[in-house]
């Protein structure tokens, strides 16, 4: 359903530190990187599914309350790993790697980037 997510930020070098390692826990890298925005996606895609970039319209990046960018895991072991790389890499705790109540196997953690950005890592499969 979705074509890509954009996320904004007011600091791109320090946005490209915080994604390049929280990223790679999912198998994304960042396949483009340019002066305005850098995006991300696995190696055998077609494009970017991910991008951070300075708002086009050229005024402060922020956050909304309420939003959410919620990324695939294939195991739980990786959820665990993005959470630790978030938190490593700067970003704030918004829910520590667990068991969620949405069904039986959705195991999730929460963190929100430099920006304020809200990030989400779910694995739905079975331990």
């Amino acid at each position: 359903m979705l074509l890509y997510v954009t996320l904004g930020t007011r600091d791109l070098a320090r946005a490209i530190a915080f994604y390049d390692p929280v990223m790679a826990t999912l198998g994304y890298t960042r396949l483009v990187t340019k002066d305005v925005e850098a995006g991300y996606g696995r190696e055998d895609d077609v494009r970017c599914r991910l991008w951070i970039t300075y708002p086009f319209d050229q005024q402060p990046a922020t956050h909304g309350n309420g939003s959410m960018l919620a990324l695939a895991a294939d195991r739980r072991a990786a959820v665990d790993a993005f959470h630790a790389a978030a938190i490593a890499q700067g970003g704030q705790d918004e829910g520590a790697p667990g068991l969620r109540p949405y069904h039986a196997h959705f195991y999730a953690a929460y963190a929100r980037d430099p920006d304020g950005n809200k990030l989400s890592a779910v694995c739905e499969t079975p331990e």
